[in-house]
């Protein structure tokens, strides 16, 4: 059984065939949406939020085709000093000189916005924005998949995806993970098809009781899912 959702909403947007070179666009070099932060932590693990919560193993994430955007971050130590971010439909903003305290000026970022379909998060909406290299690459590779999806069927622009990584050695910095958006579906801005929930089971007759039998050993606890230290 399905039922369709409402995922997105386009109204006052551009159109979808407008994404294209928007999108081709995060492919030159140097080159908001939700509340919640979304980031890779540097043992590989995708968390979000304030708790650092890992994100369910296999759940699908919407991106939202709409939410592309570039700009600039100067951090400070381990705090944001300043952001300018806008569409990729615009132009770059313009840049001031760098707060002070920030070690390493204003570095190129771009960023994008998800919700979650499927398991426990199934309704959360996260923002994931990229300075690094390797996350840089992995909302150019997604972002150049959907501008050759916009091309051939305007009609699903929405990249559904789960949340993957790789990683390489570093001569100085040891194993490096870096984010893989993997695509698993397309589908519409307005709808989307979600498996229902399956009906509860009618509760069983009542059975005679059992005769008493010995104690048994305590189960172990149910793990649940595991948080993370903020970094």
């Amino acid at each position: 059984m399905s039922t369709n959702m409402a995922v997105f909403s386009n109204a006052g947007l551009p159109s979808v065939a407008s994404l294209t070179t928007a999108l081709l666009s995060l492919q030159e070099p140097s080159s908001s949406g939700g509340s919640v932060i979304l980031k890779m932590d540097k043992t590989g693990h995708w968390v979000f939020g304030a708790d650092q919560t890992e994100v369910q193993e296999g759940s699908q994430w919407a991106v939202n085709p709409f939410s592309f955007v570039h700009g600039s971050i100067a951090w400070g130590d381990g705090i944001v000093l300043a952001e300018k971010m806008t569409s990729i439909n615009n132009p770059k903003p313009e840049l001031d000189a760098a707060p002070a305290g920030a070690a390493r000026g204003w570095e190129s970022q771009i960023g994008m916005s998800l919700k979650c379909l499927t398991g426990e998060d199934a309704g959360m909406e996260v923002r994931y924005s990229a300075t690094s290299v390797g996350g840089r690459r992995g909302v150019v590779d997604l972002a150049t998949a959907l501008a050759a999806q916009v091309k051939k069927d305007q009609n699903k622009p929405v990249p559904v995806v789960t949340l993957e990584k790789e990683h390489y050695q570093h001569k100085s910095y040891g194993r490096i993970f870096t984010p893989v958006f993997a695509i698993v579906s397309w589908m519409a801005m307005d709808s989307a098809e979600a498996a229902a929930p399956a009906p509860a089971a009618a509760p069983a007759p009542a059975a005679a009781p059992a005769p008493a039998a010995a104690p048994a050993a305590e189960e172990a606890p149910v793990a649940t899912r595991r948080r993370r230290a903020a970094v």
